[in-house]
């Protein structure tokens, strides 16, 4: 496979159509859109079109393994047609130049004896590892001090075209080595201390057992994922596909956040491999984040504690479920969880629990008021940040609850299991929303204060409402099932005005990557 600059005629298209895999030429052969109709069709099921692509969003394929080995095959025969090379040389030559093969074309007509030495193969005029001639009288392995008698040699010691020869008990426990312990491929050289000829495809076949020939090739094929800035593995646990994405290149991460989903169901963020999708923040951003977590463990630690204390009567209060409406049991303040600021002025004009205050650092003079007042602002976003993620999962677990009582609602309703599925759609958009808040927070904590920002925060702040107005929805009407029909329409209409709100945030901020609307204050 090539990775000879495909990335550099990225362009944001909204007609962008999905790269099937074939050459115009042969797309036109397998489809003649002028030809008549197939007289089938009437009595094919109707497809539904895809929805219209977003400019920030890239296409991609996935890909199985024996996909991955079939692309090495077709460039490897490409290559040994062109060069006229043995097919383990031409790998190894693509192997040094990833896969380059346009690049490893033009160094090789220009010097192939460079080229070859250069990649670790013996030049053309060295003899081969077939004509490689035999010591005359008896060998002794320089590893393990072995004689052999010349009449032994062939059959019990190797060497390749560097001449370099050492006893095949040797070859094996050294390759077997690489391979098992070190995880070595592509790379193997020659036992011979200083020599960087690379050992052969065909060689490590004959020396190693059955099972280390197999680990080899897998890691050839780790290898060629890892090369190649179109490809990656994904990384849920026990899954074997491998993402191909054309529109990510490096140097548009700046512009993207490229999420895309494997066939596993999970996705993931192609730009940085994170095993999620942390849109709507920058892949630098998300890193800058992490660390600053990780530094701060201790602060985290206090943070992702589960328990509160009320306002009011300062009873210690746990939060079992994702919605932020809390009542507390002894005096019955409510309040909520995350600014612990009374639930009465939330919804107001004024009140603004996502907006940090940034006057409150203003007027921080010393070193040591400064350093609180960083600190205070890093909280607040923090707090809010790991709050939806602890929230997602306390909701997650809740729809297992809610299952029972869809049962209930099939039951007592007559309803069949289809039109109960309602309150799962609606605890699924909860949970999506909630992790778009999560990363939202962490894109706030990194951006200057301008007007974009104030837009951003609003939009921050009406799905944030949607959402805990929604949570508090399902988790105090799904107990009742008398009156479904109204909690049916009730949960599904808030349901759609949260996705709404959703999507005007995600749509606006990723819009505002293409335009250089957001600026921030990355510390250098």
């Amino acid at each position: 496979m090539s990775s000879d600059g495909d990335n550099d005629d990225f362009v944001y298209d909204d007609e962008y159509e999905y790269d099937d895999g074939f050459d115009q030429d042969e797309e036109a052969d397998e489809i003649d859109s002028t030809s008549e109709p197939d007289v089938y069709d009437a009595l094919s099921p109707a497809i539904e079109e895809a929805p219209q692509k977003k400019p920030y969003d890239v296409t991609w394929k996935v890909k199985t393994l024996q996909e991955i080995i079939d692309m090495q095959n077709k460039e490897i025969k490409k290559i040994q047609s062109v060069l006229e090379v043995p097919p383990s040389s031409a790998a190894v030559l693509l192997r040094h130049y990833a896969w380059n093969s346009e690049k490893l074309q033009e160094q090789f007509w220009n010097d192939p004896a460079t080229a070859l030495q250069e990649a670790g193969l013996s030049p053309p005029s060295s003899p081969t590892t077939s004509t490689q001639p035999l010591p005359s009288g008896p060998f002794e392995c320089p590893v393990c001090c072995m004689d052999y008698d010349a009449a032994s040699l062939e059959k019990n010691t190797y060497a390749m075209g560097c001449g370099h020869r050492f006893c095949k008990d040797c070859w094996t426990e050294y390759l077997t080595g690489k391979i098992k312990a070190e995880g070595e491929s592509g790379n193997i050289q020659c036992m011979e201390d200083g020599c960087s000829r690379i050992v052969r495809e065909e060689v490590i076949d004959e020396m190693v057992a059955a099972d280390v020939f197999k680990k080899y090739h897998n890691l050839l094929n780790a290898a060629f994922v890892a090369d190649s800035p179109n490809l990656r593995w994904c990384p849920h646990p026990d899954c074997q596909y491998i993402i191909e994405c054309n529109q990510a290149p490096t140097r548009m991460l700046d512009q993207l956040v490229p999420t895309v989903e494997c066939k596993c169901g999970n996705e993931l963020c192609f730009g940085c491999g994170h095993p999620a999708s942390h849109r709507p923040v920058l892949c630098r951003v998300v890193k800058m984040w992490e660390k600053k977590c990780a530094d701060d463990s201790e602060t985290a630690n206090w943070l992702q504690a589960n328990t509160k204390e009320c306002g009011k009567c300062n009873s210690t209060i746990e939060k079992n479920g994702g919605c932020n409406h809390m009542t507390c049991k002894k005096c019955k303040w409510e309040f909520c969880w995350v600014c612990m600021g009374p639930w009465s002025e939330h919804g107001t004009s004024w009140y603004q629990c996502n907006r940090f205050d940034e006057k409150s650092g203003v007027d921080a003079r010393d070193t040591q008021a400064k350093s609180r007042a960083s600190l205070d602002r890093y909280l607040h976003y923090f707090n809010r940040w790991a709050n939806h993620e602890h929230s997602a999962k306390l909701d997650a677990e809740f729809y297992k609850k809610t299952e029972k009582k869809m049962e209930q609602m099939q039951n007592s309703g007559n309803l069949s299991w289809i039109e109960v599925q309602f309150a799962k759609q609606a605890v699924d958009v909860v949970i999506k929303a909630r992790i778009t808040l999560k990363w939202s927070y962490c894109m706030a904590f990194y951006l200057k204060r301008n007007n974009m920002t104030e837009l951003f925060e609003d939009n921050q702040r009406d799905l944030e409402r949607a959402v805990e107005n929604l949570g508090y929805l399902l988790e105090q009407n799904i107990i009742d099932t008398d009156s479904i029909a109204k909690l049916r329409s009730d949960i599904t209409n808030q349901a759609a005005y949260v996705q709404k709100r959703h999507d005007i945030l995600m749509d606006d901020t990723l819009k505002g990557y293409l335009e250089r609307r957001w600026e921030f204050a990355i510390p250098t």
